[in-house]
């Protein structure tokens, strides 16, 4: 509408110049030009159009020639500055295309070495942890055979004081071995307490089932009955642990016997 309005104060109006006008402004749509180009556009053929029109003998050929030239260069000029726009714009766009590109290389280079690190970072690890398994396994077969070495290693001082004693004269007299049997007894008692092992002392107790096994039953009415009255053979504990059961016999009433 502004356009209309410009090409009719500057040409008038009448139906001559509306119609032209409306062409001009249609083949502006259709070429993608501006307001200003349109308008001159317009001016500039009707212009020539009314010359023409109004006294054809005023008006010579070259003047209708450099009016319509006038109008396709000025169409033209307007095409090419828009093709240049559209230039630019391509050129953007592909220098952004590019920059985005190369971001992306960066990042997945980036990436790529994350990926290498962490995977060189797996295989140490793995390799660490094979290594521990392997010590780990070594420990445990070496605690299975070399576990008892300490106990071993004491218990042989009782080994020696044995044969030291066979090979002393027998013309000693009996208190003299029995005082030397009494020293080896108390010494390998204190190896196995010094090596968590416990003798049990069941005796006028109550029967447990997890550290006693009965083997008979005594009559015996001085205690009360299910009591232990007699024990057959000792039994030990190893760090609390029963390893052996002590035999045992149970006192009983007459009556029930």
């Amino acid at each position: 509408n502004e356009c209309r309005a410009a090409i009719r104060s500057r040409l008038g109006d009448s139906e001559q110049v509306t119609r032209h006008a409306h062409q001009s402004l249609a083949y502006a749509r259709r070429h993608s030009l501006s307001q200003q180009a349109a308008e001159e556009m317009a001016v500039r053929f009707l212009s020539a159009t009314r010359f023409s029109s109004i006294d054809l003998f005023r008006v010579t050929p070259s003047a209708v020639t450099r009016s319509a030239v006038g109008l396709f260069s000025t169409a033209a000029e307007h095409r090419n500055s828009g093709d240049d726009c559209h230039g630019d714009d391509r050129d953007q766009d592909h220098s952004l295309s590019v920059t985005h590109v190369r971001t992306l290389e960066l990042r997945a280079r980036k990436l790529e070495q994350q990926v290498q690190d962490l995977s060189e970072r797996y295989k140490r690890a793995t390799a660490d942890s094979e290594n521990v398994r392997r010590r780990t396994q070594k420990f445990v077969e070496d605690a299975k055979l070399f576990g008892i070495q300490s106990f071993c290693r004491d218990l042989v001082e009782v080994a020696d004081l044995l044969e030291k004693k066979i090979s002393i004269d027998e013309k000693d007299g009996v208190d003299q071995l029995t005082q030397y049997i009494a020293h080896i007894q108390s010494r390998l008692q204190s190896i196995f307490t010094k090596h968590g092992l416990e003798k049990m002392k069941p005796l006028g107790g109550n029967y447990d089932p997890y550290e006693h096994e009965i083997v008979c039953h005594t009559p015996n009415n001085e205690v009360e009955s299910g009591t232990i009255a007699v024990v057959k053979q000792d039994g030990y504990r190893l760090h609390g642990r029963t390893i052996r059961h002590a035999h045992v016999g149970i006192a009983v009433k007459s009556q029930e016997r």
